[in-house]
């Protein structure tokens, strides 16, 4: 998400396989992920230097949209404006 106007949204669309989509605040979609991650054996190569998984959490969502949680299951979350930017 290189786009700066995107990282001021505050509404993400998350997807877990077998469940239907989810509208979140982003503070709730950090607690989702956080979550997630928790559950992992071990935090992907690259999040493996962050300090706890909230902060593995926050990178993810200033940098990514999926998370493979094990083969072929893969979470994604998706960042959506509901109103227009004000000008």
């Amino acid at each position: 998400m290189s786009d700066p106007l995107i990282r001021a949204c505050d509404d993400y669309v998350v997807l877990e396989p077998g469940q239907p989509e989810q509208l979140l605040s982003a503070a709730d979609t950090l607690t989702w992920l956080t979550g997630w991650l928790r559950k992992l054996e071990s935090l992907p190569a690259d999040l493996a230097d962050h300090p706890d998984p909230v902060a593995a959490a926050q990178r993810l969502l200033d940098t990514a949209c999926d998370l493979e949680i094990s083969p072929g299951m893969t979470l994604q979350w998706f960042a959506v404006r509901l109103e227009p930017p004000e000008r």
